[in-house]
């Protein structure tokens, strides 16, 4: 690989622009357990390994850009979560996080449910083989298909959004001689996003039934009144990448409160509350989540407590990790093609990728860390903002960081805990083709979603 010199871009932090960096590590080549798989690290040489494998010899054989998941962390992290909440409650794996056959055969073999959100969610989990009985379907605007199909297979819940949901649901059921289970979805005023809380004024959404007006209370109402449903529970989701669980706290008790309504007027207990997803991962060595086992007991002790003060049966419990559980165990790995320095603000390197592969940045403004891959470096740390080759300047994938001052052309570099809505939100944006997904696992590399082809773009181009 080339290792080319090049003109230097700012460095020391006395000359470094304004900006939302944190400061260089003392060590670049140092990987940060927190944003990194578990099996990831450097061979004698320091090239970055996962799994046993040089990153090196994946790019060699599978090209780049490329993600890499580790298949043995995966499976560790999907194994914490169904540990921590043991057997009295249920995990459901957020499947739009990211999924493929090869993932729903993981979530099966270690025991966990899967949380779908529209037919084609649907169709991989059939095919897969996960039991349907262990499926949750969500969605604000299910089609007749959609739902028709989910019903035929016999999912285990489906997760009513709105008023015209409950009738749609209750005749499909009702005309295939099935009796649905169903949650209602409920919009609790509570908005959760990392650190901010905030806990007025956000039923100005498009998911779920409002609670503040009544509407949630008359959403049950009438599917109890529905030969064709089965309500069996509330759901409720406060936002998303949440280290903080004051949210879950109040959208608990707002939830219980609903519950004892429903009792004290229908005099039924329904059995089940689902507090969703949203749980926080470690993008940069700043964020930190908790783990699984302390997240289970704040959220027990939350729910029993509030039950207990509105003298309720204690009800079961779900969640819906998705993020949590693929995205610390993928990486992108992309090849340097060009090297930008300008003086006296940053220096911008080109990757053979960019937002067609994480649109996140661009979306979202979320943040990365980023490592050289190929080998270790000794070289001052410059500013560097990674950037994509798409026709964008939005095409950001890193904003700023530190890399080592002689990166050139050729070097790999990887970009941490891209393993959640990354490919799920990956586009044909300037006509690129999308990456392939990469499982590794004990020494041993296989393709679990294959690279696209330009043959398969001009397949759907049929003028």
């Amino acid at each position: 690989m080339s290792r080319s010199a090049h003109p230097a871009g700012p460095r020391h932090a006395d000359v470094l622009p304004e900006g939302h960096y944190t400061a260089p590590a003392d060590d670049l080549n140092a990987l940060d357990p927190k944003v990194w798989a578990h099996t990831v690290g450097r061979d004698a040489d320091g090239v970055v390994t996962v799994g046993g494998i040089a990153v090196t010899q994946l790019a060699e054989e599978y090209g780049t850009p490329a993600y890499i998941l580790d298949e043995a962390d995966f499976r560790d992290r999907a194994r914490a979560w169904r540990t921590a909440f043991g057997t009295d409650a249920d995990v459901f794996y957020a499947g739009k996080a990211f999924l493929s056959r090869a993932v729903v055969r993981w979530l099966d073999e270690e025991g966990l449910n899967l949380d779908v959100c529209s037919g084609g969610e649907l169709a991989t989990a059939l095919s897969a083989g996960m039991p349907a009985e262990r499926i949750a379907f969500h969605g604000n605007n299910k089609s007749p298909e959609e739902i028709e199909r989910a019903v035929r297979a016999g999912v285990g819940r489906i997760v009513l959004d709105s008023f015209q949901e409950i009738v749609r649901v209750a005749h499909t059921a009702e005309s295939l001689g099935k009796r649905q289970r169903v949650q209602i979805r409920v919009t609790v005023g509570v908005e959760a996003h990392t650190h901010e809380f905030i806990a007025t004024a956000h039923e100005d959404q498009k998911f779920g039934i409002p609670l503040a007006d009544g509407q949630a209370a008359e959403a049950v109402r009438r599917a109890l009144q529905l030969d064709g449903l089965d309500v069996i529970g509330i759901h409720s989701h406060i936002g998303s990448q949440i280290f903080d669980m004051s949210g879950f706290e109040v959208a608990a008790h707002r939830v219980v409160g609903l519950l004892k309504d429903v009792r004290d007027e229908h005099g039924v207990e329904l059995a089940e509350i689902d507090l969703g997803g949203g749980l926080g991962i470690a993008y940069t060595s700043d964020d930190d989540p908790r783990e699984p086992h302390e997240i289970a007991k704040a959220l027990s002790e939350i729910v029993t407590r509030e039950c207990e003060g509105a003298r309720l049966r204690t009800p079961r419990i779900s969640v819906e990790p998705g993020r949590a559980i693929v995205g610390p165990t993928a990486f992108t790995l992309y090849e340097v093609g060009t090297v930008k320095p300008l003086e006296g603000l940053r220096t911008y390197v080109s990757v053979d990728g960019g937002m067609s592969d994480n649109i996140r940045t661009a979306l979202y403004d979320a943040e990365y860390s980023v490592a050289l891959a190929s080998r270790t470096s000794d070289a001052e740390p410059m500013l560097v903002r990674v950037v994509g080759k798409h026709c964008e300047s939005g095409d950001i994938v890193v904003k700023d960081a530190f890399l080592p001052g002689d990166l050139a052309p050729g070097d790999l570099i990887a970009v941490p805990a891209t393993g959640a809505y990354c490919r799920s939100m990956a586009s044909n944006y300037n006509h690129a083709m999308r990456p392939p997904v990469v499982a590794v696992r004990d020494g041993a590399a296989r393709v679990i979603v294959r690279r696209e082809t330009e043959e398969d773009l001009l397949r759907l181009d049929v003028g």
